[in-house]
C-alpha cells in the first residue's frame, strides 16, 4: 500500500484532477467532499497528508483542520489548504488553525504534487 493522500474539496472537478495527477505518482487516495466527511476520514483513515478546500459544506476546512488538531495532537499529519482567496488574513486563519501549508486556486496540479511529495519527505525525515 501507498502513501494516503486525502483530498477534501466539493468541487468534483478539483477532486477528480487532483486525485488522478497523486495516483498517477503512486498515491493511494481518498476523498471527502464536505468538512463532516472530511474529519471523519482524517480520523478514520489515516492519511499521511490532506488536502483540504477552506469552503465546503457542513464543517469549514479551518474548522476540520483545527478540530483534527484537537482529536490528534500526536499523530502529524501533513494539511495543505486549498482556497480561492489569498489575502493575508485567510493565510494567517489557516496556519492558526493548524495547516502546514497553503496554495491559492486554481493551481498547476504538478506543483501541487512537487508540494505534496515535498511535505511528505520532511515528515518522514521527521519521524524517521
Amino acid at each position: 500500500m501507498g502513501t494516503l493522500v486525502l483530498i477534501a474539496d466539493d468541487d468534483r472537478d478539483i477532486v477528480r484532477f487532483v486525485a488522478l495527477n497523486l495516483r498517477l505518482e503512486g498515491f493511494d487516495v481518498v476523498v471527502a467532499d464536505n468538512g463532516q466527511d472530511a474529519l471523519d476520514k482524517a480520523l478514520d483513515a489515516h492519511p499521511s497528508l490532506i488536502l483540504l478546500d477552506t469552503m465546503m459544506p457542513r464543517m469549514d476546512g479551518y474548522e476540520v483542520c483545527s478540530r483534527l488538531r484537537d482529536q490528534r495532537p500526536d499523530g502529524r499529519i501533513r494539511v495543505i489548504m486549498l482556497t480561492a482567496k489569498s489575502c493575508d488574513a485567510d493565510r494567517a486563519m489557516a496556519f492558526t488553525a493548524g495547516a502546514d501549508d497553503w496554495v491559492t486556486k486554481p493551481f498547476d496540479p504538478a506543483d501541487l504534487v512537487s508540494k505534496v511529495k515535498d511535505h511528505l519527505r520532511v515528515q518522514e525525515a521527521a519521524v524517521g
